[in-house]
């Protein structure tokens, strides 16, 4: 199979890069909907920074690409391991003990 070539995307020079940490994924018959958000130990609320919507079929073509490149990453700078027995939220909010005799 020939891959198509990809599109030359023109990028604005306001965009603004945001940094999240968090996706809420949902999705109708119709749509997947992704709302991206920054979460930080002791805040309560969040927002929402961005929200993409795309179709099922756009969906799983953006999670082979995703896959790919996965692995293309990794072959480069080696395995991305994943928390064990505990929650991702675990591991971004966890308390930092302090040394002992502190």
């Amino acid at each position: 199979m020939t891959q198509k070539p990809i599109p030359n995307l023109e990028i604005p020079q306001d965009l603004e890069t945001k940094y999240v940490n968090f996706v809420r994924i949902a999705h109708t018959v119709s749509e997947f909907v992704f709302d991206f958000s920054l979460l930080l130990p002791g805040v309560t609320k969040f927002e929402v920074n961005s929200r993409l919507m795309m179709s099922p079929t756009a969906a799983k073509l953006f999670l082979q690409a995703l896959t790919e490149n996965l692995k293309r990453y990794e072959a480069n700078f080696g395995k991305i391991t994943l928390p064990g027995s505990h929650s991702l939220a675990d591991d971004l909010f966890r308390s930092i003990d302090p040394p002992e005799g502190s």
